[in-house]
């Protein structure tokens, strides 16, 4: 029984290029998911350019399902951060982004790429609008878009809310949300707070218990 369990010299090796192999894969797959300052810079110009009126559908599809830099999970979490600092959602979104990657330099690149293509774009549609806003057909092209993006963020909340492991718990906070804003009209940064310290007891409360 002894002699059946010694291993020969060329099973160590064997057994050793395998642990070899296998701590080169996990690298190799670490270097691809963890992009460099020209991938965070195309990846959110490419978010940038993609949306008229609100880009978080996009920016939650190439973060999540194309590249694959965030979870589901991670995504909901660093949003909800993102959407209590002051600024845009998604510009706040691209620097903690940036910074988690590439420091202070993804900080600076990952929102200059996605503002410097819309920048530009929306010059030229200035332009335009002061010229040709007052058309029929204008108007008409512009509540379409106005409704396209109304569809995409219904899209994304959805997907966003299907990503929570406790959805009985945590999703009647986004029903109370909604009327608390569209029926009761109460002021944002009161339901902020409300919501903040009711869902946040409520987490805090289950991760004691566990």
């Amino acid at each position: 029984m002894a002699k059946a369990c010694q291993h020969t010299p060329d099973q160590l090796n064997f057994d050793s290029k395998i642990e070899q192999f296998s701590l080169l894969t996990v690298e190799a797959n670490e270097s691809q998911s963890r992009p460099d300052l020209r991938a965070l810079f195309w990846g959110f110009s490419s978010v940038g350019l993609s949306g008229f009126g609100g880009v978080l559908p996009f920016a939650r599809r190439m973060l999540v399902e194309e590249r694959q830099w965030m979870t589901p999970e991670e995504f909901n979490a660093q949003l909800g951060l993102c959407q209590f600092l002051p600024g845009p959602n998604v510009v706040n979104l691209a620097v903690v982004v940036g910074k988690r990657y590439q420091g202070l330099a993804g900080a600076v690149l990952a929102p200059i790429g996605l503002l410097a293509g819309p920048f530009a774009i929306v010059l030229l549609l200035a332009l335009l609008y002061d010229r040709y806003g007052s058309l029929p057909l204008a108007q008409s092209m512009l509540r379409g878009i106005a409704a396209v993006g109304c569809g995409l963020l219904f899209a994304m909340a959805w997907r966003m809310g299907s990503a929570l492991r406790d959805k009985a718990l945590f999703l009647p906070f986004v029903m109370l949300t909604v009327l608390a804003i569209s029926l009761f009209r109460w002021p944002l940064p009161m339901v902020m707070v409300a919501g903040l310290l009711s869902s946040g007891g409520l987490a805090y409360w289950r991760l004691g218990r566990k």
